[in-house]
């Protein structure tokens, strides 16, 4: 990241200093409502993007991830509430004048154009010299290691050299934010990773406000430093990648952020915090959540991750009955499948089928399908919610 002035006010602790301002957030919605026709796309959004902050828009198709990125764009009016960008009111702003990047889920590459002309097609046309365009792609092209190929035609590029492509032509305006819509949806399984990894070290050198849209857990998890989880049109919850992967505040939230079983259970009791679970006869500590208004016996239903459960002998005190149904070889780890008891799921609406995860590959030797096995539940790392409906 590029290294700040120096700040020669006095310290907000010293006699007679005032407290610094707060840099106006880069990007604010206050009240920002989308719709076409009689659809709501987008609820009624209240939204800040801090300056420097990689924040990714995580959701399943439809959820209104890029309506709302468009909202910040420009390409689409709302039909309620205000947009800010550095503090100034864009809402009814043309996209040209918002002074935003964008990188698009296809590149939109000029075919005709070569990747030098592509790069500098945004600083030609807000009148930059001949000279300081120049300088500013063979920088930009520097910074996404294409230096050798600024003559050459997208088509003769592959599709993660286009990527950068794209970016560079992003980055080049110097942008205040800096909008990706999926930008690696089109590439493989290995290009992404790398491209993930080079597009957050670039972000992090600059310092450019990120606003990155993805329906990929992983890519959310790993290059977020904070995760805006939507869903049918409005966001269910806001937080950095640890908090909405441990601290799910709704049923949506724990069950689309990375693999999770349900298990039927019981509440005991409940406090502010935390609460009593009984899954059969195992007592657990969940987080209290929304599980304040429920009375002591209602049904709910416990989340664990599958790493956190462990295999058992059958029978064992304290664990879970089951039965092994199938194995899948992952690489590096197995994913164990059973079937619990009928009675632990039986008007749980759950369908008695969990995973488990297990290192190595003695799973494949010692847990054949069809073999009775003991579950062991954690005690810590369990969240749990009211039933679905």
């Amino acid at each position: 990241m590029l290294s700040k002035a120096v700040d020669l006010s006095p310290p907000a602790n010293l006699p007679g200093a005032s407290p610094s301002p707060r840099p106006a957030p880069a990007v604010r919605l206050d009240g920002v409502v989308k719709r076409f026709g009689t659809v709501t796309a987008l609820e009624e959004t209240w939204l800040q993007v801090q300056q420097g902050e990689f924040l990714t828009l995580l959701g399943p198709s439809g959820c209104g991830k890029t309506t709302l990125l468009n909202l910040m764009a420009g390409f689409l009016e709302a039909d309620e509430g205000e947009i800010f960008i550095g503090g100034d009111l864009v809402t009814a702003t043309p996209p040209y004048e918002r002074q935003i990047g964008i990188v698009f889920q296809n590149y939109a590459l000029f075919p005709h154009m070569s990747v030098a002309k592509n790069v500098g097609y945004g600083l030609r046309m807000r009148g930059v010299g001949k000279r300081e365009i120049a300088e500013r792609v063979g920088q930009a092209l520097d910074l996404v290691k294409l230096s050798g190929f600024a003559d050459r035609s997208p088509r003769q590029l592959s599709g993660g050299q286009q990527q950068r492509v794209a970016l560079a032509r992003a980055l080049v305006i110097r942008p205040k934010v800096l909008l990706l819509d999926e930008p690696f949806s089109a590439l493989d399984k290995n290009l992404r990773g790398a491209m993930q990894v080079e597009l957050k070290e670039i972000q992090r050198r600059l310092g450019v406000t990120t606003v990155f849209v993805t329906h990929d857990q992983g890519e959310a998890l790993s290059m977020s430093d904070r995760i805006v989880v939507m869903s049918a049109g409005r966001i269910r919850q806001i937080g950095t990648p640890d908090q909405v992967y441990r601290h799910p505040q709704d049923r949506f939230v724990a069950g689309f952020i990375g693999d999770v079983n349900r298990l039927p259970a019981r509440l005991e009791s409940c406090t502010a915090e935390r609460a009593t679970v009984a899954i059969r006869d195992l007592r657990r500590e969940v987080e209290a959540g929304t599980l304040r208004d429920c009375a002591p016996g209602a049904a709910v239903d416990v989340f664990v991750r599958p790493d956190h459960l462990t295999v058992r002998p059958a029978g064992e005190p304290g664990t879970l009955p089951a039965r092994v149904a199938a194995l899948v070889y992952q690489g590096s780890h197995i994913d164990l499948h059973a079937d619990l008891d009928p009675g632990l799921a039986e008007g749980s609406g759950a369908d008695g089928r969990v995973v488990v995860r297990m290192p190595g590959q003695g799973a494949l030797a010692t847990h054949a399908p069809g073999t009775e096995i003991g579950l062991l539940v954690p005690q810590a790392g369990l969240v749990a919610f009211p039933p679905e409906g």
